[in-house]
């Protein structure tokens, strides 16, 4: 048989009636007419700074992955941001937004967000997602929900950072509100699940905090901590549509009784409850009124100065705290001998109380 090495042996006149096609050499998977990507340059804190003052968004939106980047170079950059951007901060309405999961908070702020857009405002969409700590990812999935708003010019919406402790994710809110402020976004929303501990967080960092409630889930006031409702300074009771409407106007009244329960807070303002439906845009407009009718009433007494000063004082005592707690368990003696009294104490050979003098003892006398 003469055959080259390279053809099919079946293409031999000794095999009758046989061809086989030679195959097609494989294809490069690089496109040879890509062009090479440029590398995107390094920005200085003071490049970001300008991004950031000339409203450019994508600016701002890289200068936010930095603030909620844990490495220490990206978090040297960032803090020099904020403290450049700091005066130029300040100038805008936080609106906290809390509920229950399924009362339609992401369609109630998508409505009232393009309703603030059609009046001629700029509005940031930030969230904090407790949950992420334990899984790691993001239950909220904002953009994807609010179709409308996300894709309009003058919204900014961005998710809470996917991982890290409660404290350390509102933390990074709090300085990404500052970056949004100096961005020239007059109207910021924090949103929070309405689970754990992330309401008292929210509630640290907005001038008006609102409650989205839904009528018709049995004994309406059961469902809520007294805490939240405390924290309240005012209730949308939402889906106040169709066959709900009733229920909704009796659900309004109730929640307006219940706040008739607690003593007025230090602002002097008596929290106000309507009805809304976001589906529908009804009672939108009436919301924000109600918001502007607050932020008047407190800046008129003094009230909304003095708790923006004191929560800039609780976020300095809590940043100290979150500080020293990372250096405590980061550091690699502690963390070695925390494992070894641990067993001690699960072992009954000590108590806890001794145990926790002992790695505090050999803490500080390392510094």
């Amino acid at each position: 048989m003469h055959y080259r090495h390279h053809e099919h042996p079946e293409n031999d006149p000794s095999y009758k009636g046989l061809t086989v096609n030679k195959g097609v050499s494989d294809v490069p998977t690089i496109n040879p007419y890509a062009k090479p990507r440029r590398k995107r340059k390094k920005l200085t804190a003071q490049d970001y700074v300008e991004g950031i003052l000339n409203q450019d968004i994508s600016i701002l939106g890289q200068a936010v992955t930095l603030v909620e980047s844990s490495l220490p170079a990206h978090q040297e950059i960032a803090q020099e941001v904020i403290e450049k951007c700091l005066q130029y901060a300040g100038n805008s309405i936080r609106l906290g937004i809390t509920g229950v999961p399924g009362a339609g908070k992401s369609t109630f702020i998508e409505a009232l967000g393009m309703h603030l857009i059609h009046s001629g405002k700029k509005l940031a969409v930030l969230a904090i997602d407790p949950s992420s700590e334990r899984t790691k990812g993001s239950i909220l999935g904002d953009k994807t929900r609010m179709e409308e708003l996300s894709v309009v010019k003058n919204a900014f919406i961005r998710p809470s950072p996917s991982a890290g402790s409660l404290g350390g994710v509102a933390r990074k809110t709090r300085e990404s509100i500052i970056l949004c402020e100096a961005a020239g976004f007059d109207t910021v929303f924090v949103e929070t699940v309405g689970v754990g501990q992330s309401e008292t967080a929210v509630h640290s960092m907005v001038d008006f905090f609102l409650l989205i409630q839904l009528a018709g889930t049995g004994d309406e006031l059961q469902g809520i901590k007294r805490g939240i409702m405390e924290m309240a300074d005012g209730i949308a009771v939402n889906k106040c549509d169709g066959s709900n409407v009733e229920k909704s106007e009796l659900a309004r009244r109730q929640f307006k009784n219940a706040l008739h329960l607690f003593p007025i807070g230090e602002s002097g303002w008596s929290p106000e409850v309507v009805t809304c439906s976001a589906v529908e845009k009804n009672g939108i407009p009436e919301v924000w009124e109600m918001v502007t009718r607050y932020v008047d009433f407190v800046k008129k007494n003094g009230y909304f100065d003095h708790k923006r000063n004191d929560q800039s004082k609780y976020w300095m005592y809590e940043s100290i705290n979150e500080q020293l707690k990372n250096d405590f368990y980061h550091n690699k003696k502690i963390s070695t001998l925390l494992r070894q009294l641990e067993n001690q104490v699960l072992n009954d050979e000590i108590s806890s109380f001794v145990a926790a003098k002992k790695v505090l003892e050999t803490y500080f006398s390392q510094k």
